[in-house]
């Protein structure tokens, strides 16, 4: 019989972290920086709602099950939506049924879009592609492989590269770059982006930004913030920023200079980039899900991630079970309108915290749709 203790990330036990991290190190599918108990515990200090059911058998830590407790009983993945990979993290060789967990925890159902799954808690298919640039130990040949792959492509982007150094001056990566200016510039330009495509701006509420912040001001220990930039003639072009644990990155923020666009500075930066992971002690650098055209030519890992939602094995999970049929029914898990309609909400369920901040999100949805709709007239 499993007994479920829900705690704040910040009131686990050391002992408990100390399970967490060796479960973790134990599964090269669970190696994401965004899997550790340190992702939970830097999301639990700016999210009130933050917790984790730690799983036990008799008395025996087996499992977490990081969360955001939300209204109804709703779970909903653990930083989400900047959490690309999210599940539970198992003693390896141990069977869990997430269903129990839920129901011993008092939830009703844990929604995910980014589901790691090697112990099947879950029962879940995995369907969604996920890009991963994994040079192992020889980063020329991931070049050469990079460079067979879109031999055109590459070839445009080194002519780009030595185009933007004879006219604007030497072309630079810099990584780790600590500057506060580039970092303020990164995100600015990321708002901006948003802002152009009409999609939710997670970079709104307080929390991603004291939660990017901080990651941003830690320099020590195995799970800190890396932002890495590439200038040209002394001016920020392209630069990401996000999260690393050992040998493995993780970025969420994409930036590029608008007043590079010629250049293709965003494709500039990645061969640069993936030069210098040896010297930054990196071996993995995840691109995370989405159909972004650069994850497919530079990420030439693939892993596959779940989306859906698990319930209850309690009343309150029947019920929640019914809601989520009807969302299926309606075509919730296609690529059509209701399923986009579904990622939205809850992209906006996830990020807001405040009342206020869903009906914003919930009117910009609108509106953003009636932009396209009126683009798409036009064109």
């Amino acid at each position: 019989m499993l007994q479920v203790e829900t705690l704040h990330p910040a009131d686990m036990a050391l002992a408990d972290v100390a399970l967490w991290r060796a479960f973790a190190a134990a599964d090269p599918a669970l190696a994401s920086p965004l899997l550790g108990p340190d992702f939970t515990q830097a999301v639990g200090r700016v999210r009130e709602d933050a917790r984790v059911a730690v799983i036990r058998r008799e008395g025996e830590t087996i499992g977490f099950l990081p969360h955001h407790r939300r209204p109804g009983g709703m779970a909903r993945p653990i930083g989400a939506p900047l959490s690309d990979y999210h599940g539970l993290i198992a003693k390896p060789g141990v069977e869990i049924d997430a269903a129990q967990v839920l129901r011993a925890a008092d939830l009703a159902v844990f929604r995910y879009t980014g589901l790691v799954d090697p112990a099947h808690a879950f029962a879940a298919e995995p369907t969604t592609a996920a890009y991963v640039i994994d040079i192992e130990d020889d980063v020329e040949a991931y070049l050469e492989a990079v460079r067979s792959g879109s031999p055109k492509k590459i070839k445009n982007y080194r002519r780009l590269d030595n185009k933007l150094e004879r006219e604007m001056g030497q072309v630079a990566l810099k990584a780790a770059d600590h500057s506060q200016e580039s970092f303020d510039q990164l995100i600015a330009w990321k708002r901006e982006q948003i802002e152009r495509t009409g999609v939710h701006d997670f970079l709104r509420p307080q929390w991603t930004r004291d939660l990017f912040q901080t990651l941003f001001e830690t320099r020590e220990g195995d799970f800190q913030g890396l932002m890495i930039n590439l200038y040209a003639g002394g001016q920020l072009v392209a630069g990401h920023f996000g999260v690393r644990q050992g040998a493995t990155y993780h970025p969420w923020i994409a930036s590029t200079n608008p007043a590079f666009a010629a250049w293709s500075p965003g494709q500039i930066f990645f061969p640069r980039a993936i030069a210098a992971m040896p010297e930054l002690g990196l071996s993995r650098y995840d691109l995370g899900p989405g159909s972004d055209h650069y994850k497919h030519s530079y990420g030439l890992t693939q892993t596959l991630i779940a989306d859906g939602a698990i319930t209850a094995a309690s009343m309150a999970g029947r019920v929640a079970h019914s809601v989520e049929g009807v969302w299926a029914l309606a075509g919730a898990h296609g690529q059509g309108p209701v399923a986009r309609l579904r990622r939205r909400m809850d992209i906006i369920a996830s990020t807001e915290l405040t009342m206020g901040g869903r009906v914003k999100g919930l009117v910009d949805a609108v509106a953003s749709q009636g932009r396209r709709r009126n683009a798409t007239m036009e064109v």
